[in-house]
């Protein structure tokens, strides 16, 4: 039986090298490769190797070598088409028939490649034409360099109705294979009068595994929309039809072909699938334009789905590459929302030593806005306080806090109950559903404690769960409004200006000195900075923060400017002007001053970092109100 290149191809992403392998071999991973003994010597020191990437396993002791067919046929005695319908049956592949009609399709998708290639070398050289300066210059002026734009082979589709399809003419392709690839349009019900799918756009040209054209995404050059008048956009055809004006998407990408299924299809994965095994960690973000800045940025194991929620194909083809990808979504509702989605879809598809992270960015930020204002080290930030599954779940369902009613407990506990119930591996579920519970126990008994003593404290320093990652509303709707936590934010912020702007300190060390900020870190490190600034004046942001390491206050520092509150707050940042920043020194200062003098300061006092409760707090507002009317929290 005869099976296509592209078939096999595709049986070889799905099946994953390692995983065969690793039924039969105990597998180490060793930087880019596994490691492991070798099951056809006998030895005592592993000398069998495993690379994914180049997709071949070889033992420097006898000598063997070869693909995950010839693994499967060298270890269970199986012919080369026998090893091909056991992988496809494991890896859920139909086995495609071997006739004439299945032949022909095989040849003709091996054409439609040369029609995709064709088209991204059009795309290129149009960029580079005098045509294309604007889409250069958009590209640029988004902070791309030369180096990327030619690294990702993007390009420009001209403004005119049937530039494409002549080019791809004089080449020789026909019509037919353009209108197969989906680089043509073919109106419903006419034989004749194609169109070009892509114009006006800049274009980012999608590869498989092996690095060949199988797609293409555009974008409408900045905010101009189709179907308003311009020349030749997709939407005019519509609205000479119709007298309508209808406008056409930002970005538009290449229909389902029988190249391209883009529920399968990750866009940057070749380039990154490599970068991602050596660092163990692989990002997922929403956009072209997003994966581009992440490797010009030196994440270049950054890759994105392609206009679609994450597909479960598409997990299971991260998990090929390492166990625990960080989805990282904006910080929008869109983004919350993509999370949420991307959280319950995997779910089934858990199994033990695999899951998901969750990066979620500054509200307003993507990864390409975000690495422009902060830098590589902002991006860093943000995935280095990825959080796991379990715990975006309970976000999403408590929104950081434990209902009061036992009637709204076990409502909780049952939501949590039904995602656990759809994780298939017992164990892994067994995990989640004893996590949850006691999470939702604890809270409980804090919340019991807290009524004996007087009232429902709201929250309490063993409650079982952590302050909302900023999540917002759109998380079920469930998150707090306002807590205590504002008035640590105050305390934060100052801290913040003065390490940041240490330049100022001279002229704010009695008020700094002045205030006691309870029994927690910020307090210590507020002691500790006056310290060093009194000794050493002169030194700038960098400098402070190296002695403040050195002086053992470094997680202080990062749980300080981890805050999602503080990483966000540009007025903050070191290069923000004084006129910017010292309207906010004096809010905060203003804001701690009057609760210094509030009757009930000491229980915010022995909150230390852990805050006051929520109805304590409303009572500190309120003084406040009365005597700073117009203030703000």
């Amino acid at each position: 039986m005869a099976f296509s290149d592209q078939f096999l191809e595709d049986l070889r992403g799905r099946a994953g090298l390692a995983d065969v392998i690793g039924r039969r071999v105990k597998l180490t991973k060793k930087g880019r490769e596994f490691m492991g003994l070798c099951p056809f010597h006998k030895e005592k020191t592993p000398s069998f190797t495993v690379n994914e990437d180049k997709g071949f396993y070889h033992c420097f002791g006898c000598g063997e070598h070869g693909s995950v067919f010839d693994f499967v046929m060298r270890t269970e005695g199986l012919n080369f088409p026998e090893a091909v319908e056991k992988l496809a049956g494991e890896a859920g592949m139909e086995v495609p028939q071997d006739s004439p009609e299945q032949r022909e399709r095989n040849e003709q998708r091996q054409t439609l490649y040369d029609v995709t290639e064709k088209a991204a070398l059009f795309f290129q050289n149009q960029l580079l034409s005098p045509a294309g300066k604007q889409a250069h210059d958009y590209l640029i002026n988004r902070g791309l360099g030369e180096d990327v734009i030619r690294r990702f082979r993007l390009g420009f589709a001209p403004d005119g109705r049937n530039m494409l399809k002549q080019a791809l003419a004089g080449d020789g392709i026909s019509e037919d294979r353009m209108i197969a690839t989906g680089m043509l349009i073919l109106p419903d019900g006419q034989e004749r009068d194609s169109y070009d799918r892509f114009r006006g756009r800049v274009m980012f040209p999608i590869t498989d595994a092996r690095d060949r054209v199988i797609a293409f995404g555009g974008r409408i050059l900045g905010d101009q929309e189709a179907g308003s008048g311009v020349t030749g956009r997709p939407g005019a055809d519509k609205r000479a039809a119709t007298g309508t004006d209808i406008k056409a998407p930002k970005y538009l990408n290449s229909p389902e072909t029988v190249l391209f299924h883009k529920g399968r299809v990750l866009y940057g994965l070749k380039m990154a699938s490599g970068p991602a095994r050596k660092a163990g960690s692989i990002i997922v973000t929403e956009g072209y334009t997003d994966v581009i800045a992440l490797h010009q940025a030196g994440f270049e194991n950054a890759v994105a789905p392609l206009g679609t929620a994450l597909t479960e194909d598409q997990i299971k083809l991260l998990w090929k590459i390492v166990p625990e990808p960080v989805l990282c979504f904006d910080g929008d509702a869109a983004g919350q929302k993509a999370a949420a989605r991307a959280a319950e879809r995997a779910l089934p598809l858990l199994v033990s030593g695999y899951g998901l992270r969750f990066a979620l960015l500054p509200d307003g930020e993507d990864p390409d806005s975000l690495i422009k204002t902060g830098g590589a080290t902002a991006m860093s930030q943000v995935l280095d306080t990825a959080l796991p599954l379990s715990e975006v779940l309970w976000r999403m369902e408590t929104g950081g806090r434990i209902p009061k009613t036992p009637e709204e407990r076990a409502a909780l506990q049952k939501r949590l109950k039904d995602y656990a119930r759809q994780i298939t591996d017992s164990t892994l579920r067994g995990h989640f559903s004893s996590q949850f519970n006691d999470r939702v126990w604890a809270g409980a008994k804090e919340r019991a404690k807290g009524y004996g003593k007087g009232g429902d404290k709201g929250r309490t320093k063993n409650a079982g769960w952590a302050p909302s990652m900023e999540l917002g509303g759109d998380w079920a709707g469930k998150t707090a409004g306002k807590s205590s936590d504002s008035l640590k934010h105050a305390q934060q912020v100052l801290l913040a200006i003065i390490i940041n702007h240490p330049e100022i300190f001279e002229g704010v060390e009695e008020t700094l000195g002045q205030f006691n900020f309870g029994e927690g870190r910020f307090d210590a490190l507020r002691q500790e900075l006056i310290s060093v600034l009194v000794k050493n004046a002169e030194l700038e942001s960098d400098g402070v923060k190296d002695v403040l390491r050195q002086h053992g206050f470094a997680e202080s520092l990062d749980v300080l400017f981890r805050d999602p509150m503080i990483r966000s707050n540009r007025i903050i940042k070191v290069d923000a002007p004084e006129e910017k920043f010292r309207p906010l020194w004096n809010e905060n200062v203003a804001l701690l001053q009057h609760l210094e003098n509030a009757p009930e300061i000491e229980k915010i006092r022995e909150a230390g970092d852990d805050g006051i409760a929520e109805d304590d707090w409303e009572r500190q507002k309120a003084l406040l109100q009365e005597t700073m009317p117009g203030h703000r929290d």
